[in-house]
């Protein structure tokens, strides 16, 4: 039997906080939605508020979602792949997609995001950026769609000036095209153009979210290898939390429902050919103060923070450690995160003993 992935406290919680955000995503009832990489961890936690609108809101959108796998879109959508309104699409985003539909909005999130990815894969890490975004949107042109929402990266920055700061769109470091690292954040930078470059010369009303450090109930805990991922690993399983650095990088972390909120107002209200940071830096933490708060949130367990030398390879992006892209250009379209860090973690924490609790 397919689950109800909609059956969680913490998921209920979190998709009516985001209503209550002035009735966030009414723009979209009754329309068409495209979402490629719908499976991912931050497309599928908007794919579930969509759901939940259906559901809760009787808002009529119908959900085309592009997926890698069928088996693991199941899994993560449960029973609602059954519904009309829920349409699963199998093809490889890197190809065009043959649409005969009206498609209202595209928001194309396909992307092999994890730094695991650079160093075997880094053809297919790149496709997604340059070739997916390419046709996704000649699609979008030629359905004359509403709005299109591009998934692009901080890492499209590269290195900045050291002591530069909180830094804003208009500010670009410098890259290496042949880094190994740069797979992913040059591909990036091609999507970008492509963003701008349809927007330019044929009026789509496209543009980007340079997403920073983002988390939320739908982490893959055991195949995500970045810290704030194993991290809440070890505090799920109850053991000590293992940190193979000194702690000192600094990042902004955004929690998922804050980001839905973000894309959907960008969808619909972003300026066409346009980039906007997605960064909380309210909730501007070390590494190893992520680490210390995330034990605290299960005193009882009494688990402590480990440091240790890495062994094995992991890719880690060692540019800008005091990264603080600034989200003022999307707090002026009317945007504000409302979970603190200790509060997104904990329902992150909350969801998986839910799980756990229901599987038991």
């Amino acid at each position: 039997m397919l689950r109800d992935c909609l059956r969680s406290s913490v998921i209920e919680e979190d998709m009516a906080r985001l209503y209550a955000r002035g009735g966030l995503g009414c723009a979209l009832f009754g329309r068409t939605v495209l979402v490629t990489g719908a499976t991912g961890m931050l497309a599928s936690y908007l794919v579930y508020y969509l759901l939940w609108l259906n559901e809760r809101q009787r808002a009529g959108i119908r959900i085309l979602a592009l997926v890698r796998s069928e088996a693991k879109a199941a899994k993560r959508f449960g029973m609602y792949v059954k519904k009309e309104y829920f349409h699963i699409l199998t093809q490889d985003v890197c190809a065009p997609l043959p649409l005969a539909e009206p498609i209202d909005y595209i928001i194309h999130a396909a992307s092999l995001a994890s730094p695991q990815y650079y160093g075997p894969n880094p053809v297919e890490v790149a496709a997604p950026n340059v070739l997916g975004t390419y046709y996704l949107l000649e699609l979008a042109r030629s359905k004359k769609v509403r709005g299109f929402l591009y998934f692009s990266t901080g890492d499209v920055y590269g290195k900045l000036t050291d002591g530069v700061g909180a830094f804003s769109e208009a500010q670009m470091g410098t890259m290496d095209p042949l880094a190994p690292h740069s797979c992913y954040g040059e591909s990036k930078r091609m999507g970008e153009t492509w963003v701008a470059s349809f927007a330019r010369e044929y009026g789509v009303p496209a543009c980007a979210v340079r997403i920073a450090h983002t988390y939320g109930p739908t982490m893959d805990l055991a195949h995500d290898p970045r810290v704030f991922s194993s991290f809440m690993q070890c505090v799920v399983e109850g053991r000590d939390i293992v940190m193979y650095s000194d702690g000192s990088a600094r990042r902004p972390f955004c929690y998922a429902a804050d980001a839905v909120a973000a894309f959907l107002l960008l969808l619909t209200q972003g300026k066409p050919g346009e980039a906007y940071n997605l960064s909380n830096l309210q909730e501007y933490l070390s590494i190893a103060e992520l680490a210390e708060m995330l034990v605290s949130l299960v005193p009882e367990r009494h688990l402590k923070v480990i440091r240790q030398q890495r062994s094995g390879e992991y890719m880690e992006n060692q540019l800008n450690r005091g990264n603080r892209p600034s989200a003022e250009k999307l707090i002026a379209l009317g945007w504000q995160p409302a979970y603190s860090a200790r509060e997104g973690f904990t329902q992150v924490l909350r969801y998986f003993a839910e799980a756990e609790s229901n599987e038991g």
